[in-house]
Order: structure tokens, then sequence, then C-alpha cells
């Protein structure tokens, strides 16, 4: 459950009214010419929220594409670029919930549960893979969300650059990735490109070493989460969390690019993509379009973080981090199910995914996008499993808080102990919606 809403602070809002009319969610009466003469049709809008600028173009096209499916519906679309989780509390708070809104999927798909659409037995339910409903269920089983797209989380390299500093294989142990470093300056490579000034980049690092530490527990990484969450685990007890993650990013900032805090998403898509560094943390799938608008021709890997001298806990990991929520008091909340099981069950949603917005699709039966990460991933996850998408066990507000105290111990305004002692505090604090 939501347990506060948070007062609407300035932003700044790109609304993109799609198709006609603007109004409030609901319907008045529209007339279509047919065959059999004049049909009564009730024209209904649908409200969408979202937090996703970079699909505004892919959003338009499949709501375009409805328009020839569903002339009567009409779908306004708007998004936010910033403080959209404020925003969207100030809307819930004061009774205008949008009829579609975006969350993060895992730990948040309970925290909006009073607001959420049981999808359960609905058709795009059972078009998800296995590992994507996973992701948009609560803890009771129910499914509360729509997967925005598949994901990819992994450590990218340049293939060229590595070949020239004589790494003839990505590494999967630290040791391995100590030797990488050590060649690639020797051919004046730098080593890593970071975006360490964005909060959510530390999250996606992270989750790969708290599926390492769980995995040497014995424990799921869900239940490791959950005792870090309840108080009960201590970082110091898991040496992959307090001596590995810590000398990994250690390692980053000593051998990457330069001011690792000034540096921001795009930077590090510059840094990488104009052969700057050989690795780029904390980022994923998505970014591969605007490092090839930079330079088409890059050759792109994909690597599991070396998280230990364990080479088989180095892999990549796979999932949906983000889920659109339909409004379960929605007025059209029944046409906005019945579009969305289009989207997801049809042929031309199933496309949508690889060829419009050209992400990996998070449902069966559909084509992956033509583009190298996407490729690397399937051809790598046919003799390795991936990895546990971790951090939808914790909530967003963990991982903001997580990644300013990352910030502030990088910047060395704390040393490891404090950030640790700090870490814990906030995943008791923020980590759960209970």
């Amino acid at each position: 459950m939501l347990k506060k809403m948070m007062a609407l602070s300035g932003s700044l809002l790109l609304t993109v009214g799609l198709l006609s009319g603007c109004g409030s969610s609901g319907g008045t009466d529209a007339s279509k010419e047919n065959a059999g003469g004049k049909e009564d049709l009730k024209t209904v809008t649908i409200n969408m929220f979202t937090a996703s600028p970079e699909y505004t173009d892919a959003f338009n096209a499949y709501i375009e594409e409805y328009k020839k499916v569903k002339p009567n519906v009409k779908i306004n679309l708007e998004i936010m670029q910033a403080d959209y989780n404020t925003i969207l509390k100030s809307k819930i708070a004061s009774g205008s919930t949008p009829d579609v809104f975006q969350t993060t999927a895992g730990g948040d798909i309970d925290t909006y549960a009073d607001y959420s659409a049981d999808l359960t037995n609905e058709p795009l339910a059972a078009a998800m893979t296995d590992a994507v409903r996973a992701n948009m269920s609560s803890s009771d089983g129910k499914v509360l969300g729509l997967p925005v797209k598949g994901n990819l989380f992994t450590l990218i390299y340049n293939k060229d650059l590595l070949t020239k500093a004589g790494v003839t294989s990505p590494p999967k142990t630290i040791a391995e990735m100590q030797d990488a470093v050590t060649k690639l300056e020797a051919k004046g490579i730098t080593p890593f490109a970071n975006a360490y000034k964005e909060w959510w980049v530390w999250k996606h690092i992270f989750q790969h070493y708290v599926d390492a530490a769980a995995q040497d527990a014995g424990v799921e990484p869900k239940q490791l989460v959950s005792d870090f969450i309840a108080g009960k685990a201590k970082i110091k007890d898991y040496p992959v969390l307090y001596n590995n993650f810590f000398s990994f990013i250690d390692l980053t900032v000593k051998h990457g690019t330069d001011k690792p805090l000034e540096r921001d998403s795009n930077a590090e898509v510059s840094d990488f993509a104009s052969g700057k560094a050989a690795f780029m943390t904390g980022k994923g799938a998505w970014d591969e379009e605007a490092i090839k608008k930079i330079n088409p021709d890059l050759k792109i890997g994909i690597m599991g973080y070396p998280v230990s001298d364990k080479a088989d806990q180095s892999v990549i990991i796979t999932g949906a981090d983000q889920a659109l929520r339909i409004n379960k008091d929605s007025e059209v909340s029944k046409e906005t199910i019945e579009f969305f099981n289009w989207l997801y069950t049809s042929e031309y949603g199933k496309n949508w995914f690889s060829q419009v917005a050209k992400v990996i699709p998070p449902i069966k039966d559909a084509p992956l996008p033509d583009l190298e990460m996407p490729k690397e991933m399937e051809s790598i996850l046919k003799t390795s499993k991936s990895g546990d998408l971790s951090v939808n066990y914790s909530l967003d507000t963990f991982h903001q808080k997580f990644g300013e105290l990352m910030q502030a111990y990088i910047s060395g305004n704390m040393n490891k102990d404090q950030a640790v002692a700090e870490i814990e505090k906030a995943w008791v604090q923020l980590g759960s919606a209970q």
C-alpha cells in the first residue's frame, strides 16, 4: 500500500496529446457510418501518464495503429521528464489517478496494489514470459502490472579495444578483470566509462553482487533482500558485498574517465561510443541505439560483472523493471484492458516491441530487435542462466538513497564503513512499502 502521498513539486512536464480530444476519462456518443447505416459508438478517452520519454514516438505509433482498430478510443499521453514519482503520488492523493500510470516493478507492484486492476486472467498476462510475469506480480500472486519492455543489465564492452589490448575473452573473475585493466592501460586505453552522477546506475551494478552474495549464502536473492529490509542481515557478513562490490567501484573510479560524479548517462554513452573507454558500467540494452548513432561501426559485447573469483557467478541479468498499471477505478478500465490485450497479443503488438520500440520483447513468440546486444543475450542464454533481477525486491526510494550514499563514498565524504551503515539503515527505512 502507498503510505504517504508527497506534495506537488515543480517539474518539467511534456504533454503529448495524441489523436483528438483532451478531456477527462469517460465518453460521449459518436456516430460511425457502416454498411448497415449509422452505428452509435461510445467515444472514450484513456489518459496515460508515463515516465519514459525515450519511447514517445513508439507509444505514439501504437496509439495511432489502435485508432484503426477502435476509432472511438482516444488516448492522451502525458510524459514526465522530471519528478515523475512526486507528481504521480500527488495525482493519486488528489483523487485524479490516471487511467494508466507507470511504476517500477518488483516491490512497487505491492506499493500501488490498491490502485491497480487485476490482470491475472487476461490474455496479456498469458502472453508474458515467465520471468516477466513474475516481475509484474504482487506478493499474493496477482498480475498487477504490464511490462513496458524486457530488459538486459550487463557490463558492456568494446570488442575492438579489448582485442587491441590482447584481452582475448571478456573477464569473468576479479583477477581476470585486474589483468584486463593492466593490459588496456598499457595500450593507452582507459578501462571504464561511468555515469556516477546518476543515482540509478548504482543499483544496476549492485544487483549483480547481491545475486552472488545470495548464492554464496545458499538463499534466493529475494530472501536476502528481505533480510536486509527486516534488519536481519549485515553487509559485513557477505564478503561479495562488503569487499568485492566496493573494490570494483574503487577500480572503476581509479581507472575510469575523469570526474565520475560529473558524468551523466549521456556523457557515459558518448565516452564509450567515441572509444574513450573499453567498458561501460551500470547500463544495459537500452543504450545500443544511442551508441550506434555516435559510432555505427562500434562492435559491442556484453558480459556479466566479475563479482568474485568464481567465473560462473559472472552472468547477465534479464527481466522487466518498469511496469504500466491500469487504474482499477477508472471509468474506462474495460476499454483500457482491451487496448493492452490487443497490444500484447496481436501480430502488430508482437512486432511493435522489436521493430518500432526496438526493445527486448517481454512477451512470448515475439522477434528480437535487429540489434547486437539482444542477439548476444539470446546466444548467451542458450548456455548460461540469467541472473535474478534483484533490484525489483527493493523500492526505488531505497535505490535512490543508495545511489546518493555511493556518490558520497566515491567523493570521499564517507568511508566504506560509514556508507555501509547508512545503506543498511536506508534498506530498513525505505526498502519496502510495509
